[in-house]
């Protein structure tokens, strides 16, 4: 979701194209594969607070570098929700640069890096960048989407472990890095309760050659006017 959901709410590649040393690979190489030739299919479950759940596949492609921006090549990614993502790698990580989306003639560039892994990778880690909500709607009112209205809010990333098992439906992964997301969101809850921070929690498990795996977005209203819910990014398979 980040490189994300986004997302957004974000490498098996050597990325020589893009490193500063010849035949350098970049911090995270293993861990979010940029080369052409590879597709992701998940499943996003979104399980919302008033029980409905709902279900959609999404599938993600590597297309290679590309020089559509006007500063150089970067590795291009594309998903079927008609969205593209442009990233580069180098000594200090694996970061996005731009996006397009499908009403967009033009990449539209990043104001700064969106790290997607950050080094050194070491639990404690840290680094922030820009989040909205994607889940959080009004009951009534139009629109009901929060994001339309509601302003970016920094979050703030931290790696919390190395060497993790993770399950997923595409199979049993081991070696995974776990990335943690905090961000709060201030709104109109409700007139008993008033103004309160909403917390946005983001936890994402990339496996060395294979890239993310899971995702989990957490964004609970418990609110009379609001509606919230938890969304979950399963691997279904890769290549």
């Amino acid at each position: 979701m980040r490189a994300h959901l986004l997302l957004l709410p974000g490498l098996a590649a050597t990325a020589t194209a893009l490193l500063a040393g010849c035949g350098a690979k970049a911090p995270g190489a293993e861990l979010f594969p940029l080369e052409s030739g590879h597709r992701w299919t998940y499943e996003l479950r979104t399980e919302w607070e008033d029980e409905r759940v709902e279900r959609e596949l999404r599938s993600f492609e590597t297309l290679g570098s590309d020089g559509s921006l006007d500063d150089g090549a970067a590795f291009l990614r594309r998903s079927d929700a008609g969205m593209d993502y442009w990233l580069r790698a180098d000594d200090s990580g694996v970061f996005r640069v731009a996006s397009r989306s499908l009403v967009q003639a033009e990449p539209e560039r990043d104001e700064a890096r969106r790290y997607v892994v950050k080094a050194p990778l070491a639990v404690g880690t840290q680094w922030a960048a820009p989040t909205i909500t994607y889940l959080l709607q009004r009951r009534q009112g139009f629109p009901a989407e929060v994001r339309h209205s509601a302003p970016a809010v920094p979050m703030n990333y931290v790696i919390e472990a190395l060497g993790q098992a993770v399950d997923t439906r595409a199979g049993h992964f081991e070696g995974c890095l776990r990335i943690k997301g905090t961000a709060a969101l201030k709104l109109f809850a409700d007139p008993v309760s008033g103004w309160r921070e909403l917390p946005l929690l983001t936890t994402e498990w990339y496996c060395p050659g294979v890239g993310l795996v899971k995702l989990q977005r957490q964004e609970l209203a418990g609110s009379p006017m609001l509606l919230g819910g938890t969304l979950t990014m399963e691997l279904l398979s890769w290549q």
